[in-house]
């Protein structure tokens, strides 16, 4: 199973067919892909408001979605929040319903139930990017969830890539209960894309 922010893509007992769990967008074929962002894909037409896009990214988010055949599951509600601020005033809304000016700062629980529930059965999982602001205590609740998710999961591989997946599993009290975490987010993808690092390069050339 692959998590990043742009989506958990789970491959159970190391079997072929793969299970795809979405925060933003997934693709099967090029990890690279993953990371739109997640206002353009998680309702492609929805009114997300203030939250942020890539509208560049929308054709590709299409594509995927029209290809994954069922497998990618988006969030169904969220945390909003009417300001990018500890301050803010904020509540959980159906994905469909955040209300004008208002941003998108977390997953919501039903989401958070989904996701997890998703995620139990699944050996292998990469997980690169957090559910939503979690440097803020009060939109923090689905990243850690995801976070203690994965350090459950029994006899699973669990590995954590990028700074900021890095730090939320730190924060959750979990570091010590995956199997490795990297610093090393966008490379940790072109890796399992298959793509030459430079650096691991060298070292093989010594």
């Amino acid at each position: 199973m692959v998590l990043t922010m742009a989506a958990v893509a789970a491959n159970k007992g190391f079997a072929p067919e793969r299970l795809t769990v979405q925060v933003e967008m997934t693709t099967d074929d090029s990890a690279r892909e993953w990371a739109c962002e997640f206002r353009t894909t998680i309702d492609l037409g929805a009114g997300l408001d203030a939250s942020l896009v890539e509208e560049d990214s929308v054709a590709v988010a299409q594509g995927r979605l029209a290809k994954s055949g069922g497998k990618i599951i988006l969030p169904t509600d969220v945390v909003v929040a009417d300001a990018f601020s500890a301050d803010a005033v904020s509540k959980t809304v159906p994905v469909k319903s955040v209300p004008a000016g208002w941003r998108i700062l977390d997953i919501g629980p039903k989401t958070v139930k989904a996701f997890v529930k998703t995620l139990k059965g699944a050996q292998t999982v990469v997980w690169n990017g957090p559910m939503g602001v979690f440097e803020v205590p009060r939109f923090a609740e689905g990243t850690f969830a995801v976070a203690r998710a994965l350090a459950e999961l029994p006899g699973a591989t669990t590995i954590i890539g990028g700074g900021d997946s890095a730090a939320a599993v730190e924060q959750a009290g979990v570091a010590d209960k995956v199997s490795h975490v990297s610093t090393g987010g966008g490379a940790s993808l072109e890796f399992l894309e298959g793509k030459t690092l430079p650096g691991v390069a060298t070292l093989e050339d010594k």
